[in-house]
């Protein structure tokens, strides 16, 4: 049955593993221009005025706001043609009626007010991840949109909009994976996320990710995407979280641990998924494998390798007798890379083709309130049993 369904769909090696429907909507063309406002200039808001610059046919940023005047120059810097306006209250790009929608790249703690002024103010909405800093900032949020059915609103997980993520989606769902047991996720560093500070007093401000009032720490910042994307390719969410970490490495007044490793429970979907990471090593990167019955895919951003099990291979490399086709080539290692859809771009570009087909069409996107709040409470609680040195449970009287 597989071996035919390689050979009928040209096998995965041939690249042929259709996008599901929803995907390729977001290549069509498009036919109206969206006037965007930038909050949140740092690393990341800087990074979406990169990304959005590749769709020019899609956005125009006319706008960007942040409470510190150095992150305008930097913006600048990058992008040395634009004719944006600045602004140091949110609220005021806001009430600017020329502005259609809104990126929100600011610390997590002001992720809420901000995208709720957004929608108030009838402005769609791009807010980065995690959603929400709490859960029940993500429960409200939930409410607040779906009385705002007029404006769109996506949340910035965007890994599972790269091509190959829809291709191992599809390939779960298909069966070339068995039944799914374990899932085994890293994403390392060997940087202490420490930024410049020329004035003490800003310290807070600029290195927020490293203080609890302002950050959700490692969960939110980097595991929530792979959290994100079993959540969605197995349409479930953990009924036990279990974690423990620490600040290990770098002692230098941090509040966020730097050495994490959370253990979740998917009683339901009878899988245990291992998510961790730390910020003193480097070597492992990103990885992250799903790991079946039949097969396991290993991940990397924008790269996947099936490797099947022996019972598998031998099916994958029995020739039909029907059509003559030639056995599977493997590589080096015996897996067989699943290829990216086209040119590989940046996931965000395609995060952002989504956010632009949904406000025209007037769609919901992949990534939304709704998915965006499960991993924001699976991210709440994962943090609750790390630095509370608990066991946490899902409450599906709550989501």
């Amino acid at each position: 049955m597989y071996r035919r369904t390689f050979i009928q769909s040209g096998s995965l090696l041939a690249g042929s593993l259709l996008l599901p429907d929803q995907m390729l909507a977001a290549f069509g063309t498009a036919d109206r221009k969206i006037r965007v406002g930038v909050i949140g200039c740092g690393d990341r808001g800087k990074g979406l005025i990169h990304i959005s610059r590749e769709l020019p046919e899609a956005f125009e940023v006319v706008g960007i706001c942040d409470v510190l005047s150095f992150r305008f120059d930097e913006a600048k810097k990058q992008s040395p043609q634009a004719k944006w306006k600045t602004y140091k209250d949110y609220q005021s790009l806001l009430d600017n009626k020329n502005i259609d929608a809104v990126f929100i790249a600011t610390p997590l703690n002001m992720h809420f007010p901000i995208a709720v002024a957004a929608l108030k103010a009838g402005k769609h909405v791009y807010l980065e991840k995690t959603m929400t800093y709490n859960i029940t900032e993500a429960l409200d949020l939930v409410k607040i949109v779906d009385a705002h059915p007029d404006q769109v609103l996506q949340v910035g997980h965007q890994y599972r909009y790269a091509p190959v993520y829809y291709r191992v989606k599809q390939m779960i769902e298909e069966g070339y994976l068995g039944k799914v047991t374990q899932v085994e996720s890293r994403w390392d560093r060997n940087n202490n996320w420490r930024r410049p500070v020329a004035d003490p007093a800003l310290e807070r401000q600029i290195n927020w990710r490293m203080y609890k009032a302002y950050s959700g720490g490692l969960m939110a910042e980097l595991l929530s995407h792979q959290i994100d994307f079993i959540n969605w390719a197995f349409n479930t969410n953990p009924d036990e979280i279990m974690a423990t970490g620490g600040i290990d490495f770098y002692k230098d007044g941090r509040e966020t641990f730097d050495n994490v490793q959370v253990m979740f429970r998917y009683a339901k979907a009878g899988m245990i998924g291992n998510f961790g990471t730390t910020l003193a090593n480097e070597r492992d990167s990103y990885q992250f494998r799903i790991k079946g019955s039949k097969g396991t895919v290993s991940l990397l951003v924008n790269e996947a390798i099936y490797y099947p099990e022996n019972s598998m291979r031998k099916e994958l490399e029995t020739v039909d007798g029907v059509t003559g086709a030639t056995k599977m080539v493997w590589d080096k290692n015996g897996g067989i890379p699943i290829p990216s859809e086209g040119p590989p771009h940046d996931s965000t570009y395609y995060a952002l083709k989504d956010f632009h087909k949904s406000i025209i069409n007037k769609t919901k996107p992949d990534s939304n309130v709704n998915t965006g709040a499960k991993t924001a409470i699976c991210v709440h609680l994962a943090n609750k049993a790390l630095y509370n040195n608990t066991i946490e449970r899902w409450d599906n009287n709550l989501y």
